[in-house]
């Protein structure tokens, strides 16, 4: 709940910030790790994202903080792409066991401003390229603005009460390094952890035949399921399981619906698909593999219990000639009766959801 959850943070000293906007959707902001750790409807304390069970009190939080791990508290995240790139500091051994996530992006140094819009978080940082053997310095700014219903003038949908939560995500990168021919390729790669056992749905122009990554082989054939226009995920195994879709598929949207207590609640996530981009993130095993805009990740592992939307946006560096881009995006968050959610999913998605 959203109260216990800031008070526990305050509690171990990760200071967050709560912002609502316009249409009274409140999120809860993480400076540490450059998050967006809670989506709230109005009127409402349910969180709509995963947050790590650490953070349930303020006991284990300042357990969890204090270990030498990666510490995941949840939410809404930004990374860097491509992933062999960073996350590999003994490339081009991609063994999982040297897996590392950069602690100068994850948790950063994320510093909060108030602006008149809201709030701002900036990250300054050097970040090692393992392929390249080069070293990146660069500037990752995120803020937030309000996102008003999708729905809100279609009278077509008959829908009984139904919680609606929603923002914009403005990210930009910017590299700032002085050798403008120095950089290897870098894209922004923007993940939102969910809870798990749900099911996620990737709209597509035609039937698409998904990569996987790692995972889902010992999982039931309907884990996985492509159909004309769209991809389903089952969310529900244990283990760690990922797909990608490559850009020129992909609609630019990606939902999720899962069970809340007598509910059910659906998100999606809307951003903008360039093709004609450089789409730089690469299965680990293919690193000449590009152009992957959408990607899923289901994980029940010692990680935790959760389920990810993730896109990327097209990369910056190389022989791209770009320096800086900026990305907008969409959360979309409802929660109501699993037929009002279908029916959502029907209008904002696929009408293959049933």
């Amino acid at each position: 709940m959203l109260q216990e959850l800031m008070a526990t943070l305050k509690a171990v000293g990760k200071s967050p910030e709560l912002h609502q906007t316009e249409d009274g959707t409140r999120l809860l902001i993480l400076p540490y790790g450059g998050r967006i750790l809670g989506v709230f409807a109005p009127g409402s304390d349910e969180n709509f994202l995963w947050t790590n069970s650490a953070l349930n009190n303020a006991e284990s939080a300042r357990t969890y903080y204090a270990s030498d791990d990666w510490q995941n508290s949840g939410g809404d995240r930004t990374w860097l792409a491509p992933e062999v790139d960073f996350f590999f500091p003994k490339f081009p051994n991609i063994d999982i066991a040297g897996y590392w996530q950069p602690r100068s992006l994850d948790p950063g140094n994320y510093e909060l401003t108030r602006t008149g819009h809201g709030v701002k978080l900036t990250n300054r940082l050097n970040i090692d390229a393992f392929r390249s053997r080069k070293r990146l310095e660069l500037e990752i700014i995120k803020s937030v603005a309000a996102a008003p219903n999708p729905l809100r003038y279609d009278t077509a949908i008959p829908l009984g009460p139904v919680e609606y939560a929603g923002h914009t995500l403005l990210t930009s990168l910017k590299i700032l390094d002085p050798d403008p021919n120095g950089a290897p390729l870098v894209g922004l790669w923007s993940l939102t952890q969910m809870p798990h056992q749900g099911e996620l749905f990737i709209p597509t122009y035609s039937k698409t035949d998904p990569h996987i990554y790692f995972g889902l082989v010992d999982t039931p054939p309907d884990e996985l399921a492509m159909s004309d226009r769209l991809v389903r995920f089952k969310m529900r195994a244990a283990g760690e399981h990922k797909i990608g879709v490559y850009a020129a598929a992909t609609t630019g949207r990606i939902g999720y619906l899962y069970p809340t207590g007598n509910k059910h609640a659906l998100i999606v996530r809307n951003f903008f698909v360039n093709p004609s981009g450089e789409y730089a993130d690469v299965p680990w095993t293919e690193p000449d593999d590009r152009g992957y805009s959408t990607q899923a990740c289901s994980v029940n592992s010692r990680w935790g219990m959760f389920s990810e939307m993730e896109y990327h946006v097209p990369a910056i560096g190389g022989d791209t000639g770009l320096r800086h881009i900026e990305d907008r995006s969409q959360l979309w968050a409802f929660r109501g009766a699993r037929a009002d959610m279908v029916k959502i999913a029907w209008a904002l998605l696929s009408n293959e959801i049933q």
